[in-house]
């Protein structure tokens, strides 16, 4: 069977489902309920939004880089409403939030209370993950200062299969906030005076909304900080079309094989960002796997990887690319035939 034929034979929801590792596109996020879980509320990503997708050193754990402030340890969560808040992994989660000053890397001219500061060129406080099987990813960071006209915050977006799926904001409770910023670190800012509640903030003031963006917070007492946590509901659908090419984080770009359909050889193009393990393995359309054809280290550049029908029908099959290296693990998925 030729690869026009299969596709002209199945649907596209069919080829997902049979996918390793494959993802839906979202749904707009409202806020309202889908059984236990809740979509979470849509906030503005305010004024000092900065897309940092396309640079790879941005998926991280730590996105301190150094900055002094009271350690947050913080645990996201992403479930999807539409299926019975299963957890949804591979999504793509930006935050930022400023420091414990109350500014933002990558913006110029910043008033605030140590007179107008400029940080373009600095990337700290903002940092990217992939979520996990979980559905979790865990920042590294600090318990962020305030800024006049604002309570204390974290922005953050999630995107699905590329498509941004979720603009929110994380609030932290009024006690503890107040209670930080009674702590040396934090004294020369002071309290917030600017507002002093999260009631009192023009985004968190919808209390109704604000339950579900607000924080969990617990102390740590290994760090001496705090670790926080938030469940963020998305809603994904469970049928429909299907990504087949999830985020790569920015650490690789894997083309099609050629030729496709095959007789003997195929050759599978692979660009990685860096040095990574990879690994390649070789799936039947009903997902079960029939073989793994490398999984060694590859040095950073243009690859070409030769793969032989040996042992293979003619027919149509499912090859998945791991790269894993200090950055994490990323995958996709192509199809493949063989003549």
């Amino acid at each position: 069977m030729k690869r026009s034929d299969f596709i002209k034979g199945i649907s596209l929801a069919g080829i997902g489902s049979m996918l390793p590792f494959s993802h839906t596109k979202a749904d707009p996020v409202a806020a309202k309920t889908s059984g236990t879980c809740v979509l979470i509320p849509q906030e503005t990503a305010g004024p000092y939004p900065y897309d940092l997708s396309s640079n790879s050193s941005m998926y991280r754990q730590d996105i301190t880089e150094g900055n002094p402030g009271t350690p947050l340890t913080l645990t996201l969560t992403i479930v999807n409403v539409n299926n019975n808040c299963a957890p949804l992994s591979n999504v793509r989660i930006d935050i930022w939030h400023c420091n414990k000053d109350g500014y933002y890397s990558e913006y110029a001219n910043q008033p605030g209370y140590l007179g107008t500061e400029s940080y373009v060129g600095d990337t700290f406080f903002r940092g990217i993950q992939l979520t996990d099987s979980n559905g979790q990813v865990t920042f590294k960071t600090i318990y962020p200062g305030w800024y006049t006209g604002r309570t204390t915050h974290i922005h953050v977006e999630a995107f699905l299969s590329s498509v941004l799926s979720a603009t929110t904001q994380m609030a932290f409770p009024d006690s503890l906030n107040t209670t930080v910023y009674n702590t040396s670190l934090y004294t020369a800012h002071g309290q917030n005076t600017s507002v002093a509640t999260n009631s009192a903030d023009n985004v968190f003031s919808d209390t109704a909304n604000t339950q579900y963006e607000l924080l969990t917070v617990t102390a740590n007492s290994t760090t001496g900080g705090y670790d926080a946590s938030l469940i963020i509901g998305i809603a994904a659908p469970t049928t429909g079309l299907i990504n087949i090419e999830p985020e790569t984080g920015s650490q690789f770009k894997l083309g099609a094989n050629y030729p496709n359909p095959f007789t003997s050889v195929t050759t599978i193009p692979l660009s990685l960002a860096t040095d990574s393990n990879v690994m390649i393995e070789l799936f039947d359309v009903q997902g079960r796997k029939l073989k793994e054809i490398m999984n060694e280290t590859l040095s950073s550049g243009d690859q070409k990887i030769t793969v032989d029908r040996a042992g293979l029908a003619s027919g149509s099959y499912l090859y998945q690319v791991s790269v894993t290296n200090s950055a994490g693990t990323f995958r996709q998925c192509k199809l493949l035939s063989v003549d």
